[in-house]
């Protein structure tokens, strides 16, 4: 399965479960680790979980190896790491404080960075 498969795949395994503000990111060019970063909001902790449990459970449904998951034990910020791949289930409050999306943001071509761009 390609990287654009799995991308696929993954957003559909969070609509099932009725993922909010799903936003994926391109990073092919941008980072060595992954193609694809897919931020999503869960209502509560446990849709938190419940959210990356069920990314897991579809890809393996798949007969691929997710590499890892990581911060179930709290349900705030929950990462589905698939190499290609990566999942970021949060809670809003928790999105909102690290603004990911900003973080990984593409200039647009001939733009200037803004005030706060280092």
């Amino acid at each position: 399965m390609n990287a654009e498969q799995l991308q696929k795949l993954v957003q559909n395994a969070l609509e099932d479960v009725k993922g909010r503000d799903l936003v994926t990111l391109d990073v092919r060019g941008m980072s060595g680790v992954t193609d694809y970063m897919i931020v999503c909001s869960g209502t509560s902790n446990r849709h938190v979980k419940s959210l990356a449990d069920n990314v897991w459970v579809e890809v393996k449904k798949q007969g691929l190896v997710p590499i890892g998951m990581e911060g179930q034990d709290t349900g705030e910020w929950v990462l589905v790491d698939l190499g290609d791949v990566v999942v970021h289930v949060m809670l809003p409050e928790a999105r909102l404080f690290y603004d990911l999306e900003r973080l990984w943001q593409v200039p647009e071509p001939g733009s200037e960075p803004g005030p706060d761009a280092s």
